[in-house]
């Protein structure tokens, strides 16, 4: 059989969190390393961010976030159940922890969410191109209803399901994170139903959780992307789905299966310059991840002419969301 040819989506998320990573990112989408970023509109350098993807034609999505830092809807009300005592959001864990109980209310998820798309708005002259969950969040019980909801209200047409093929032959991956992206892989399969009901599309395929940070080489790219690309048989439906890390979502009306035969991929990156202490984050500072050197080593993997003879190599062409 012929290669299939590969739209691959490669998006550089936390657009916004610091002066350093939007820097990081202007230099990859010049360089053709990243072709979409992810807007943070609560990040500190939000509107910095913004200010960059209009004058470079960045395609721009919206990161939406409620787990790291303030909110900016300013209608919630006081001792919201998305905040803390000290007016955060409850962070990636305490968030699920808030959900699992039963503390967060879902009218003030859609008030939240609503917010952030209407600030988005405001600080790039347009919708968004997409719309993802910062940490996942957009995929977990209740909220994904609340999501699918507003992207359909606001005619937003494309979102991410994060179902990596492949991911469960990842055995090097500590046991606390390997916990974390399967949990996240379940909670995205019960979210394809809820997102088809809303006429919500994503790529066929999506790859990031195992190239994530210093597991980011051009060997990891190449492994991860012939796993979405050379999974065999497309699957109707999630009973198919067995086992479930070779599952990919080619024949769910919600993927963007083109009539030519080419195959998209998203590609979740976080590319940037480590954020200096005190510099960055959405409200709380930067965290230990953006300080790292995780970040400069993704920006150095995705800029290697290695990995541009990779895409040629596989016949693979960047595109962003707004292509599809």
């Amino acid at each position: 059989m012929p290669q299939p040819r590969v739209k691959l989506v490669v998006t550089g998320d936390d657009f916004g969190y610091c002066a350093r990573r939007n820097r990081g990112m202007l230099e990859c989408f010049h360089k053709g390393a990243i072709s979409n970023v992810s807007l943070l509109v609560n990040g500190i350098a939000a509107e910095e961010a913004a200010e960059i993807s209009k004058r470079h034609s960045i395609p721009i999505g919206l990161h939406a976030n409620l787990s790291e830092g303030l909110p900016v809807c300013d209608t919630l009300p006081k001792g919201s159940s998305l905040v803390n005592e000290d007016g955060y959001f409850h962070g990636k864990m305490g968030f699920r922890k808030a959900l699992r109980n039963g503390q967060l209310k879902m009218i003030e998820v859609e008030q939240e969410l609503k917010a952030q798309v209407q600030l988005f708005c405001e600080l790039t002259g347009q919708l968004p191109h997409h719309m993802d969950g910062h940490q996942h969040v957009h995929v977990l019980p209740g909220v994904r209803d609340v999501f699918a909801r507003v992207l359909s209200d606001h005619q937003i047409r494309f979102t991410r399901v994060p179902i990596e093929p492949g991911l469960h032959h990842c055995t090097w991956l500590s046991p606390q994170l390997r916990g974390f992206y399967l949990q996240v892989e379940q909670d995205s399969l019960d979210s394809v139903p809820v997102f088809l009901k809303h006429g919500i599309r994503w790529p066929h395929a999506y790859i990031g959780l195992t190239t994530m940070g210093k597991s980011m080489s051009v060997a990891s790219l190449r492994t991860a992307l012939q796993n979405a690309v050379g999974t065999p048989s497309p699957l109707s439906s999630r009973e198919n789905a067995e086992p479930r890390s070779r599952c990919d979502l080619t024949a769910v009306p919600g993927s963007s299966l083109k009539g030519d035969g080419t195959m998209t991929v998203e590609l979740m990156v976080h590319p940037g310059y480590p954020s200096l202490p005190q510099e960055g984050g959405c409200g709380e500072g930067p965290d230990d991840f953006s300080q790292s050197l995780d970040r400069l080593h993704e920006l150095r993997t995705l800029t290697d002419p290695e990995l541009r003879c990779l895409y040629k190599e596989k016949n693979i062409q960047l595109c962003a969301f707004r292509d599809l």
